[in-house]
């Protein structure tokens, strides 16, 4: 089935909520002073819901932040996006949730987080959020929270409550293999797959998402999922741009931009918030795919999980000024 509209009313999503501080050098770990640039708004569902707002569509968050600076600092920054904070619990006892990362030569990170043991990690089913639950038109789930058992009931009754109002489910896996040695967390996998209609995977998370080993081909992975009763799969191929599959048959690939990186985090999430809310707002899977890419690109052109998310405008000039990289997906 295709997204539903965004007349239906928000996006929403429920997750983390963090500040995030980063290294500006390169290196591995934090065993020294080093120096540091921060603290930003930061967590996956945030960053795919500012994106999400910032190119049109309407969002809603749901989480919970510490009476602190940290707290304030992401409510008045989601405020001021346009997105809707009255799903945000505010602790009065425990901290919003940090993130510290430095990059290594390689490209991968170091991170050191105070998540589930923050206030995040307290979230609760409360009235106002159950007054956004349900006028929601479409949930967003991020992967990180499946290994959280009170997170993911939650989830799953979102999920109920917007399907039932005839609203959609997206799923970014977000996946590590490690999860797959988890029982409860591999089966609450299979269960969200079975409740989604668009699935956002990257890299090797397709696989990993169908429980399939590396010898498996895509094209394998793709058909087992349908058969779960999703009804589109967009792949994030970094560099190689991205691909959706539907369903109903048919396939879209968009090349990637050509920009120099300068923090990838946040780039799926801002890929994401893009893609969701264009299609919500009736654009076509080719016309999605573009703006998603250019989302994706511009974000990591800027330090800062969610510092690099651009209006409609923005966007547009983007993808007007900005070589794609001609390679095949």
């Amino acid at each position: 089935m295709p997204l539903a509209p965004d007349s239906l009313e928000p996006t929403i999503s429920i997750g983390e909520i963090l500040a995030e501080v980063v290294a500006t050098t390169i290196g591995s770990g934090f065993s020294e002073p080093i120096p540091m640039i921060g603290p930003f708004p930061s967590g996956a569902p945030t960053s795919f819901l500012v994106q999400c707002s910032r190119i049109g569509g309407s969002a809603a968050m749901i989480g919970a932040v510490g009476d602190d600076a940290f707290g304030q600092l992401n409510l008045e920054r989601m405020k001021r996006e346009g997105v809707d904070v009255s799903g945000i619990t505010v602790d009065p006892d425990l901290p919003t949730g940090t993130a510290f990362v430095r990059y290594r030569p390689d490209g991968t990170r170091d991170f050191v987080f105070n998540l589930w043991t923050s206030a995040a990690g307290r979230l609760a089913w409360t009235d106002a959020v159950d007054a956004v639950v349900s006028r929601a038109g479409h949930l967003h789930v991020v992967g990180t929270v499946l290994g959280v058992p009170a997170l993911w009931s939650m989830v799953e009754r979102a999920a109920q409550k917007v399907r039932t109002r005839g609203g959609t489910v997206s799923f970014d896996p977000n996946m590590r293999k490690e999860l797959q040695s988890d029982r409860k967390t591999a089966a609450r996998v299979y269960a969200m797959l079975a409740m989604t209609d668009l699935l956002l995977p990257s890299g090797d998370e397709l696989l990993l998402a169908a429980v399939m080993p590396p010898q498996n081909s895509e094209e394998q992975a793709i058909k087992y999922l349908f058969s779960l009763g999703i009804s589109e799969i967009v792949i994030k191929r970094g560099a190689h741009g991205s691909t959706a599959y539907q369903m109903a048959g048919g396939v879209s690939h968009a090349p990637a931009f050509a920009v120099e990186e300068i923090d990838p985090t946040g780039a799926g999430d801002c890929f994401g918030g893009a893609y969701v809310a264009t299609r919500r707002l009736g654009l076509s899977v080719d016309q999605a795919l573009i703006y998603a890419n250019a989302a994706g690109a511009r974000n990591v052109t800027r330090r800062g999980p969610m510092e690099g998310a651009g209006s409609r405008s923005e966007l547009d000039a983007f993808i007007a000024g900005t070589e794609r990289i001609t390679c095949s997906s």
